[in-house]
């Protein structure tokens, strides 16, 4: 398949990686292209940044959830119908917890044989930017790094020193310059503050970074580098019919709750679930669902406008009670607690989980995690290991007795031992799982909802 790409990434973190791959999808979308953006690891704010962008949903590349099978497949279905994929990278090109280099980005590079612009910080820099570009392109010689561009130049005179320095003694293209200024600042505070579904003036940002990479680089030179990418071998990576729904699957979605694979709800469609979005900030009522599924995102934020809608608060705590299956992800597993306690602050939650949630100023939990399923919560085969990521300031205090659906092999989770709170037929948890790397946990869930949704409450809710 000759499937145009390119990776973003750089020698170090907070070079510049997500500024321009927002600006330059805006860009190059602006300029009559259809881009699909990709992100490496398991992170849920720059895709949404990068979503909105391209105007098609961002997909994660992660090689600890998916493996590089997922990988080649969940590319190839997400490319298929783009001018241009363009791939953001995490940290520096070759950063890993391996020392041979797994799990990179410029493992990435090789899986995807992407070729590689690289980013680099020259605040303070001149001549030895040289050694630094040379150091990369000869690391790892079969990683195609076909350009850099060059951030944080302070003016006409230092970007000459830099693209003469380059030009004497790198094999490697410059492909922009882009310069020190006040709203590139603007522009990084607020991609690193809050997800673009928070944002009201997210669109105006990315159109101010698209004004300024289109300003900066070749645009021309880059869709040339992504063409010239080689072809890839045809995998069949069609994406899974849609059956007729056979359950109606309640999802929060507001600028509460935001962190959502798309994949995810790909695959519970493709399950049998018809979706209906709901919020949990301004709805009444829960729709006419069998289950609910609450992922993540950023609920203490909100949890003065959460408290105050008390009847929808009231429907979930009822619906629990009567058997409704819940999934719920970290900002969902908030949400159920009784109460939420952040910077002194208390507000009531839905109250549908025996236990208070306690923002903490420093994270929790931070990283990847595996588990195994103990059986509890009727989902999981007893003993399958599972592979997801946490990221969680919070933790869950005063918790009543309950069932665990995960025991931990590695990560935090709720108490270094467990995660994912049983109680009747819910399960909540810190764990974030990606449907690819997680299997059969979209027909386990749309399976489970068919089974034991209570009969009772959804009639009720008709009769409303």
């Amino acid at each position: 398949m000759q499937l145009p790409r390119m990776i973003i990434s750089a020698p170090h973190r907070s070079s510049g990686k997500t500024t321009l791959s927002i600006g330059l999808s805006a860009a190059l979308a602006r300029s009559g292209l259809t881009v699909q953006t990709f992100k490496k690891g398991p992170d849920f704010i720059d895709p949404m940044w990068l979503s909105a962008a391209s105007g098609r949903d961002c997909r994660n590349l992660d090689q600890f959830m998916m493996g590089e099978q997922k990988i080649r497949e969940s590319f190839q279905r997400g490319a298929a119908g783009a001018d241009l994929s363009l791939i953001e990278g995490n940290m520096g090109l070759y950063d890993s917890i391996d020392v041979e280099g797994k799990g990179s980005t410029s493992d990435l590079a090789r899986l995807l044989s992407a070729p590689v612009i690289l980013i680099i910080n020259t605040r303070n820099m001149t001549r030895s930017v040289a050694p630094l570009i040379q150091g990369f392109t000869t690391f790892e010689p079969d990683i195609n790094i076909a350009g850099v561009i060059l951030n944080k130049v302070s003016g006409p005179r230092h970007e000459s020193k830099l693209r003469a320095v380059i030009e004497r003694y790198c094999d490697v293209e410059v492909l922009g310059a882009i310069r020190r200024r006040p709203e590139i600042g603007i522009i990084m505070r607020h991609l690193g503050l809050q997800p673009a579904k928070e944002d009201m003036e997210a669109d105006d940002v990315i159109q101010a970074a698209a004004g300024i990479i289109a300003g900066a680089v070749d645009l021309g030179r880059i869709k040339e580098i992504a063409a010239a990418a080689p072809e890839l071998p045809e995998l069949d990576a069609r994406p899974p019919g849609i059956p007729a729904p056979s359950v109606r699957l309640g999802v929060a979605q507001d600028r509460s709750f935001t962190f959502y694979y798309p994949e995810n709800l790909e695959a519970l469609r493709a399950a049998g679930a018809e979706l209906v979005p709901f919020s949990p900030l301004s709805d009444a009522g829960l729709p006419d669902v069998s289950g609910l599924y609450i992922g993540g995102g950023f609920p203490e934020i909100f949890m003065k406008e959460l408290e105050a809608n008390r009847p929808l608060r009231a429907e979930i705590r009822a619906a629990v009670e009567a058997g409704m299956p819940v999934y719920a992800e970290c900002g969902g597993l908030m949400y159920l607690s009784r109460r939420m306690t952040w910077k002194g602050e208390t507000r009531e939650m839905a109250g549908a989980l025996p236990g208070d949630v306690l923002m903490h100023e420093k994270p929790r939990g931070h990283g990847y995690i595996e588990l195994r399923a103990s059986g509890a919560g009727g989902w999981f085969k007893p003993g399958l290991v599972l592979r997801g990521h946490e990221f969680h300031y919070s933790e869950v205090v005063n918790l009543g007795p309950v069932e665990y659906a995960y025991d931990m092999l590695r990560g935090t989770g709720l108490d270094k031992e467990h995660d994912g709170i049983v109680y009747r037929n819910v399960l909540a948890s810190y764990a974030h799982l990606h449907a690819l790397g997680s299997s059969g946990w979209a027909e386990g869930f749309v399976e489970f909802v068919r089974k034991a949704a209570p009969p009772a409450f959804i009639a009720n809710k008709q009769g409303q």
